[in-house]
């Protein structure tokens, strides 16, 4: 019997970058300057355990508003693999969106699909990475984050830090949770992970 196809593809915990997983620097692309976040070391080493697809999802208007270019973002990915690797993580995947409505950079001043609170990096993700979005997080430290993997269908965990200041609220605005840490966001993560797990199996024995 055929395996339903939605048991084969992987769940994902979806990470922002900037104020989340590494201290925020803006417009930064100097990997000298990426430090983690407190709390973000132990997370990965967490997340590492369990057979979650990492990725990185990140808005980077400074292509589009003359901050940098585009191809700055390659070493800021490189760093970022070296980063998790000191954890005993794998980063499996980076998307960036270098566009802005109101840049100055042609080819990036524009309105997207992709510029987070909007779902496309996360749905770009899910059909290269082979993703089930419904059984997925998204960690973020402001609501366009939230709205971002609300709207994407994965659940989603706001980081309590201090980093949003508009508190704009609405249905696709609100968190599945709040953590003061990517660690303790990973780890309440994983806990619905074994919950989940121990439910299933309870199924399967029944």
């Amino acid at each position: 019997m055929s395996v339903p196809p939605d048991t084969q593809r992987k769940a994902a915990v979806f990470i922002d970058k900037d104020g989340t997983l590494i201290e925020d620097v803006p417009y930064n692309v100097d990997p000298q300057q990426m430090r983690f976040a407190p709390g973000a070391c132990e997370a990965l080493a967490e997340l590492a355990c369990c057979p979650f697809t990492l990725i990185v999802i990140s808005n980077q208007s400074g292509v589009a508003l003359g901050r940098f270019e585009i191809g700055a973002l390659s070493a800021v990915e490189a760093k970022l693999h070296e980063m998790f690797a000191s954890c005993g993580a794998t980063l499996d995947g980076v998307y960036w969106c270098p566009h802005h409505p109101e840049g100055r950079v042609a080819g990036y001043s524009q309105a997207c699909d992709c510029r987070k609170p909007a779902p496309g990096m996360l749905l770009r993700a899910a059909r290269e990475h082979d993703i089930d979005l419904h059984a997925s997080w998204f960690v973020g430290d402001i609501l366009d984050d939230v709205e971002a993997g609300n709207l994407a269908g994965c659940k989603t965990i706001l980081l309590d830090n201090g980093h949003e200041t508009v508190w704009r609220r609405s249905q696709s605005r609100m968190p599945t949770a709040y953590a003061r840490d990517l660690h303790r966001a990973a780890l309440m993560i994983l806990h619905s992970h074994e919950r989940c797990n121990a439910t299933d199996a309870s199924r399967r024995a029944a």
